[in-house]
């Protein structure tokens, strides 16, 4: 599918309509001023004050260029420039505070014209804001709204000349990336309470991450991969290993895991040396120098002697004697700058570990492989290349997404790839145990947690640390998160959803803004509607033509963010994608797509009942076919109406509740003769809460009257059978049952009378009078002799007569087969039942037949 990436110049406007264009969005917004600008203007000639201005302003828009950046407004001598606007990555605060810190370093380079020197404050602010895509380009002033863009100018003024100052959101967001410590709070205009600020000091050191969470459900891919390490070992035959699977799926924590449980082969030692990639690192050798660092056992602090100590040692024995010190002076100049320069650096790296190769077995660890940038990937491939050429035992073990296009080594019977995919939903449960108990919380709470986690182990730990430690409103400028939230989706009475942690919101707002504007639409409206959806109503929504949608559809399914629900429709795969998209609508628009699926669903539940009315009673000899048959696809007619009048696009709990609702039928019959007013009801379904009503303008005119309907079964799930009866007495029923074994289904009184068992059509099981009317009657279960009525080679049941002396109606439930009793031996199999097995007490009691 068409994915649009975060590229390295400024967002520009696409040419094609955007399908949504205007999104709510967590964006993080820049805003530098100059100190003394006023004192620096009444000094200078105008002249002299706009070659300063041109030679600033261009200055500071390259910066934001290779940070992505994009400037909204120039408000005199200030600048207002917005990351993550239109497409994000996740660490658009960053990104922000990197631009930030090298604007202060290129005006302290820049010689400005006069000898100027400009000293400039800093702001970066994180939050929610409307943003108009379509506007969102370099000077598109007004292409955001929000109360972060205030935030943002507001607090740079407390940051000192040539620094830069951060809101809590943006420190939440670069935690672990930048260095930064706390300021006194800023008492804001407008703000009714203090804010917290810190100040940025720089770029933090990569530090090795830390995995101690549980390690639950992945016994299997262990398994496999520390076979093929195993293998390289005692065949020294080098392998790629590579452990793909999505954010949050537990990449990491599996690497550390296989460091952990293998640290020798057959007795002899593994080395291993195992690198993090950071994103956007400042020096494409980084993560050699790292893996450098960790062969040697150093600390990011280590001193420059205790640097050379440990590379001396390290390469004696590894190489010749006369190269050692220029392997030593290659590699010290590896670690103190791993730019572009340092090639010779990265051979030595090479030569080092294919000679330790040579003595025990070597496995190189790459995590975020994707992250890295092409020189890495160049060096991998030439250790595993040379490492191939002389039969050692060197393995390369690199984890990843999915959606990496890196040509696989050669040989490719060497290249292992281990899919991640979700846990199971027992092992999604324990590990939320596991966690919360942890956290010191109640484990209660992990059956609410488990839907939402979607069996990625990530996302477990991101919510129970969200419960631990909650984002408040003092979090000014973040994410406006205080509560739980209900369900996304038109259907009301949900249990309220807690708010998706901020690092889940940053990880799925990237994926959903990796997908380009139609596919991220079709995301988005699918979002309001129920968890199973249809293409056709995103058509609707979205005001596509017919068809378009399925085809979004199909492309986002082999990208493994869609996928086929059980009744035909589609579903999001991840829970939070899902409620991010849904969170990315304005409320305008989310309301008018609300209303737009409620008509689309009124329309199509009247038309599928339409439809069934119609093929009751105009087709009346295919009722009389043996089962299975059709003349045209061979296939049960019967069950195919069943299925179409019962489907009702609901889910839940309001997928089964149904009422039975009194129409007039509009065709009259000989079959309904009977009825001295020519006016016969007959009965449908309808959603729980629909009014119950008569369509006089169905009325029917003509010899007998009209003829009743009886509603079909439902669609899926086991629950009670209903049937109309007449207080007066006992009276037969029968309920249209579905192709697939036992269904719900609803009937209606028939006239008094029995059925026999061998008259009715197939598919349609006759039963006997209401169970709890008065003694005397035909027990339910049993099979009266009484004849069908109808005319010949169909079947056409009479109404009730209204002219009997029946009292008011009364709906009770009728005996079901219950799980697990075989077919023949339940109550409504007419076998032989105890007393009391499967017959519910009716709701309202019945008045005793009179003798």
């Amino acid at each position: 599918m068409p994915l649009s990436t975060v590229g390295t110049g400024r967002e520009g406007v696409t040419t094609t309509p955007w399908p949504v264009p205007q999104e709510r969005r967590t964006l993080t917004v820049l805003f530098a001023d100059i100190v003394g600008s006023t004192a620096l203007t009444e000094r200078l000639d105008p002249e002299d004050v706009r070659a300063v201005q041109f030679a600033y302003f261009d200055t500071v828009a390259g910066v934001l260029r290779r940070w992505q950046g994009t400037v909204e407004k120039y408000v005199g001598d200030a600048v207002m420039a917005l990351f993550g606007a239109r497409t994000s990555d996740g660490l658009d605060g960053y990104r922000a505070v990197r631009a930030a810190l090298e604007i202060q370093d290129a005006l302290d380079r820049r010689t400005l014209p006069g000898g100027v020197t400009l000293r400039v404050r800093v702001g970066v602010a994180t939050g929610e804001a409307v943003v108009d895509l379509t506007a969102v380009r370099d000077g598109g002033h007004g292409m955001a709204s929000g109360a972060v863009l205030t935030t943002a100018a507001r607090i740079q003024e407390y940051a000192p000349p040539g620094g830069v100052v951060v809101c809590a959101a943006t420190h939440r967001a670069t935690a672990g990336l930048i260095d930064q410590y706390a300021l006194a709070p800023a008492a804001l205009t407008g703000k009714a309470r203090p804010v917290d600020v810190w100040r940025v000091t720089g770029p933090t050191h990569p530090r090795p991450a830390r995995h101690h969470g549980p390690l639950i459900g992945r016994r299997r891919e262990v398994a496999t991969a520390v076979e093929q390490l195993t293998r390289v070992a005692r065949e020294h035959r080098p392998r790629w290993v590579a452990l793909v699977g999505p954010d949050g799926i537990g990449r990491s924590r599996l690497l550390a895991e296989l460091r952990h449980r293998l640290p020798e082969v057959d007795g002899r030692p593994v080395r291993w040396a195992v690198v993090h990639c950071p994103a956007y690192p400042e020096r494409v050798f980084g993560p050699v120098a790292e893996l450098l660092r960790d062969l040697l056992g150093l600390s990011a602090t280590g001193g420059t002697d205790t640097v050379r100590a440990r590379l001396a040692a390290l390469v004696d024995g590894l190489v010749p004697p006369g190269q050692v010190a220029a392997t030593v002076a290659a590699l010290a100049a590896l670690l103190d700058a791993p730019d572009r320069s340092a090639v010779a650096g990265a051979a030595a790296v090479r030569r080092v570990l294919l000679a330790l190769a040579a003595r025990r077995p070597v496995v190189v660890g790459v995590d975020d492989l994707d992250r890295a940038a092409p020189e890495l990937g160049h060096f991998l491939h030439s250790l595993f290349a040379a490492a191939t050429a002389r039969g050692l035992p060197l393995a390369v073990l690199a984890t990843h997404r999915p959606d990496r296009a890196d040509p696989h080594p050669t040989p490719t019977d060497r290249y292992h790839r281990v899919e991640l995919t979700p846990l199971s939903t027992l092992h999604t449960g324990r590990l939320l145990r596991r966690l919360l108990t942890r956290a010191g919380q109640s484990v209660a709470s992990a059956t609410r947690l488990a839907p939402l986690v979607a069996g990625r182990p990530g996302y477990a730990a991101a919510y129970v640390h969200a419960s631990v430690r909650p984002t408040g409103p003092s979090a000014v400028g973040g994410v406006a998160d205080t509560g739980a939230r209900g369900t996304p989706g038109p259907l009301a009475g949900r249990p309220a959803e807690p708010p998706l942690p901020e690092p889940l919101r940053r990880r799925v707002a990237a994926l959903l803004d990796r997908c380009d504007g139609p596919h991220r639409a079709v995301l988005m409206a699918a979002a309001t509607l129920d968890v199973e959806f249809a293409a056709s109503t995103v058509d609707v929504l979205l005001s596509w033509a017919a068809g378009r949608a399925a085809q979004a559809l199909r492309r986002l399914t082999d990208a493994g963010l869609v996928r086929s629900g059980s009744r035909g429709g589609h579903v999001i795969v991840d829970p939070a994608l899902r409620r991010c998209a849904y969170d990315r609508l304005p409320r305008t628009l989310r309301a008018e797509f609300t209303q737009r699926a409620e008509f689309t669903l009124r329309a199509e539940f009247t038309q599928r009942a339409e439809f069934t009315q119609r093929a009751e009673f105009t087709r009346p000899a295919e009722f009389t076919r043996p089962a299975g048959t059709d003349h045209r696809t061979g296939t049960t007619r019967r069950t195919e109406i069943t299925r179409r009048a019962a489907s009702t696009h609901r889910t839940g709990a309001d997928r089964s509740a149904t009422t039975i609702r009194p129409r007039i039928s509009p065709r009259p019959s000989p079959a309904t003769a009977s009825s001295p007013n020519g006016r016969g009801s007959w009965w449908q379904m309808a959603p729980r809460g629909a009014a119950r009503h008569q369509d006089p303008h169905r009325a029917a005119t003509g010899a007998g009257g009209p003829r009743p309907t009886f509603a079909v079964s439902a669609a899926d799930g086991p629950c009670p059978v209903f049937a109309v009866s007449a207080a007066g007495g006992p009276c037969p029923v029968f309920a249209l049952a579905g192709a697939d074994g036992p269904r719900p289904g609803f009937v209606v009184s028939a006239e008094r009378g029995g059925v026999p068992p061998a008259a009715g059509p197939a598919g349609l099981q006759p039963t006997g009078p209401v169970p709890g009317a008065a003694a005397g009657g035909t027990r339910a279960g049993s099979m009266p002799g009484d004849r069908w009525a109808g005319v010949p080679g169909g079947y056409r049941p009479r109404p009730v007569d209204p002219g009997l002396p029946r009292p008011g109606g009364v709906v009770v439930p009728l005996p079901s087969r219950r799980a697990g009793v075989p077919t023949g031996h339940g109550p409504m199999a007419g076998g032989r039942r105890r007393r009391g097995e499967g017959v519910p007490r009716p709701a309202v009691p019945l008045p005793a037949r009179a003798a």
